[in-house]
């Protein structure tokens, strides 16, 4: 007699596949309980207010630039502090560092409409340093603000999702 594993055929019959959402889960979605898509969509979520700043559509304060910057942020903490967000710090930490990487790579792409054609300049005793070599500090400025930018919203978000999974869930449960 043959059992479920081992049909008279030879062939080994994997098991039933389970419903769970971390069963056929990859390994960023096993270890943040989020799939990577996601981490890349609400990455993405802050691209239209990068790029229309850059463009020069989006400037000063109004309703409009305050929805574009804080909504993404609120849309990350309502993702991360469902239950099947294992992980809500580093999933959503991980989603701000690619956000910065967005944003860097979105200001690096948008540089020239960004500044009008005229590409920013050092000042002061650094004034006569070649234009080469200030484009290649400044924009590398610019990626760093961009990656640290990204980073940081990611360990905030990523703080107060925590804090209120931790608050949400029963001590006897920790």
């Amino acid at each position: 007699m043959t059992t479920p594993q081992q049909p008279a055929t030879g062939h080994t019959v994997s098991p039933t596949p389970s419903l769970h959402p971390s069963s056929a889960a990859g390994p960023v979605h096993r270890f943040l309980g989020l799939p990577f898509l996601a981490v890349i969509g609400l990455a993405a979520l802050g691209l239209p207010r990068v790029v229309l700043h850059d463009l020069g559509v989006l400037t000063g304060s109004s309703v409009a630039a305050f929805l574009l910057a804080v909504g993404p942020l609120v849309a990350w903490v309502l993702v991360a502090i469902r239950p099947t967000v294992r992980r809500p710090f580093l999933a959503l930490l991980a989603t701000g560092a690619l956000h910065g990487l967005l944003l860097a790579a979105t200001h690096q792409v948008l540089w020239t409409q960004a500044f009008d054609g005229a590409a920013p300049r050092l000042g002061d005793n650094l004034a006569d340093v070649d234009p080469a070599v200030q484009d290649v500090v400044l924009r590398g400025a610019a990626v760093m603000s961009g990656l640290h930018t990204g980073i940081a919203l990611g360990a905030v978000t990523g703080l107060v999702a925590w804090l209120v999974v931790r608050h949400r869930t029963p001590s006897s449960a920790r």
